[in-house]
């Protein structure tokens, strides 16, 4: 409905001539951009170290599952805190092409129909190029392999000789970094480990929607049931739901998401099972059983302890046995005979808290600027609940095969607000946005903000923690909702100050006019329909002004 109303301003703008068709065009004051995905964020490519053939394994549709197990599935070295390929003959690699920004753009480049559902940066990046960036020059992107830890050695030299490109690229200007979702977790180890590097090239970074204290609730269910991007019989085409847990099992990023317990949560989050016991007199009873954070692990220990199976030349072998009517899946790895467990793993979990350690004694250079925008008003699952009164749980080996429940805060769908905004460092400015984890990345009004925040709106009036603009002319928005409508009114008044463009005059300078104009929009599926109107009025120039008068009223209907 806005967009609607905003189209309906162009418009009278250029028919005013107060601006011309859009064009592209490069703004050569600004300073450089590096965007960092969070996890899931970068196309990762297999490289076959005897061929040197590459072909992309994440984000794939078709024979997703397939490549997925065949490349992605790794093991953690704890005397490296690196993860890797099962596949000795596999490397992964992250492409760089287009200065990084074609690893964190559309992450399938292959798909046709249905592409906007494997964005990632790609609105923004159409969004900074209209405000004037340039690839190579003022825009850069920087995807990295999300499965390993944030604080990987590797990682960090990649990074700073990311940065040192870019310093170099855009003639020695000092870069903003804007980081997304885990990313935030990538860049606040960067700058805690190697502070001066960062002070160095670093101007500001803004973090968006960062789980600074953690996930808790999406990382739960994560480890104890795996994850799934696709629902139903689309999930034949693309990972399943345990290929992806088998992964996310050997991942030091997901254990670095898991609820940090030092943090004073206003509602701690919890892992509840309902339990089934027995007495000694054989009697059975059904009690509710909270863990915490810490007490938690010894659940995912005995939940997982089962966690084996085979691997044999790349074909994968599922064992189904029965406990109590639960199907056990037993999948494990074998190469050269040697079968491997995959439990939960208490040496990534140790590995995870050194690094949250490092976290906690971060500090932003004094000479860095730090923004955190988190998001809001969506349900965000907090504590997970197993089973219930009704049907409880006897086996805590059947935890991975049951549906658990949320109990949700406020958030962004994922990451709950409390721990996005807790970043534990010095901010310039904290803004809660409506929206949910992804989307955030391609919100409006994150866009109003961050180009404030980076100086390229040109617009000292803006204040981007209430989200308005101070006008020397009135400007009144009204919105309401009414029987199934809704309606956004709006009324503007400008005072245009400008020499005529083109060599002619904005309007005749000695008449009134009046006009009006319409703009209509149908949902592909029939099922939304939103019109807009306005009316303006121009009155005559007088002494280099010209008063203009704006009234809109738009409409929009869901069936």
């Amino acid at each position: 409905m806005a967009m609607l109303i905003e189209e309906l301003i162009k418009s009278i703008e250029m028919w005013l001539k107060l601006i011309k068709k859009p064009q592209e065009y490069i703004d050569p004051n600004l300073d450089p951009v590096l965007l960092v995905p969070g996890v899931a964020g970068s196309i990762l490519n297999a490289v076959d170290k005897k061929t040197g053939r590459t072909e992309r394994v994440w984000v794939r549709i078709l024979g997703a599952d397939h490549e997925f197990c065949d490349k992605l599935w790794s093991r953690f070295d704890p005397s490296t805190g690196k993860t890797t390929s099962l596949d000795p003959d596999t490397s992964i690699e992250v492409p760089d092409d287009r200065y990084g920004l074609h690893a964190i753009d559309n992450l399938d480049p292959d798909m046709i129909m249905g592409s906007d559902c494997v964005y990632y940066y790609h609105d923004m990046i159409v969004e900074m190029l209209s405000w004037g960036y340039q690839e190579g020059k003022t825009l850069f992107g920087f995807g990295y392999d999300f499965r390993q830890s944030n604080r990987l050695q590797e990682t960090m030299e990649c990074f700073a000789q990311k940065l040192e490109s870019i310093h170099t690229a855009s003639g020695g200007k000092k870069i903003n970094i804007i980081s997304h979702s885990m990313g935030g977790l990538l860049v606040k180890c960067f700058m805690a480990l190697h502070s001066d590097i960062f002070e160095k090239y670093v101007k500001n970074w803004i973090a968006i929607a960062a789980p600074f204290q953690g996930a808790p609730g999406y990382t739960t269910s994560s480890l104890l049931n795996g994850m799934s991007f696709v629902h139903g019989w689309e999930e034949s085409f693309f990972i399943s739901k345990w290929s992806m847990h088998q992964l996310l099992i050997e991942c030091p990023s997901i254990y670095e998401l898991m609820g940090c317990p030092d943090f004073h949560w206003e509602h701690a989050p919890l892992l509840e099972i309902w339990k089934e016991k027995s007495n000694s007199n054989g009697e059975s009873s059904v009690v509710l059983e909270s863990y915490s954070l810490l007490e938690a692990v010894s659940v995912y220990e005995l939940a997982l302890s089962n966690n084996k199976g085979f691997w044999i030349g790349y074909r994968l072998i599922i064992e189904v046995k029965c406990i109590s009517f639960f199907p056990s899946l037993e999948l494990s790895v074998t190469y050269n005979g040697e079968k491997i467990s995959l439990p939960f793993n208490l040496e990534l979990l140790k590995w995870a808290n050194k690094t949250r350690e490092i976290l906690c004694h971060a500090e932003v250079p004094d000479k860095v600027k730090f923004y955190n925008i988190y998001g809001t008003n969506y349900e965000t699952p907090h504590s997970v609940c197993y089973g219930s009164q009704n049907a409880p749980i006897s086996d805590l080996q059947q935890l991975p095969f049951v549906q658990s429940n949320y109990i949700s805060v406020d958030g962004d769908g994922t990451v709950p607000t409390e721990s996005a905004k807790a970043d534990g460092l010095k901010a310039e400015a904290r803004v809660g946005v409506p929206g949910d984890h992804r989307g955030i990345i391609c919100d409006r009004h994150v866009f109003r903000v961050i180009k404030h925040w980076l100086r390229a709106d040109h617009d000292p009036y803006y204040n981007p923690i209430n989200d308005y603009v101070i006008l020397p002319t009135s400007f009144d928005i009204e919105r309401h909702h009414e029987k199934g409508l809704d309606v956004t009114s709006l009324r503007e008044e400008w005072e245009i100050v400008s020499e005529s463009q083109d060599g002619e005059e904005n309007a005749d300078s000695g008449k009134t006019k009046v006009g009006s104009m319409s703009v209509s929009h149908v949902g592909a599926d029939n099922t939304t329909w939103e019109e807009a109107h306005a009316t303006v009025i121009v009155h005559p120039k007088s002494e280099g002004k010209q008063h203009v008068e704006l009234n809109a009223m738009s409409v929009s209907a869901r069936a």
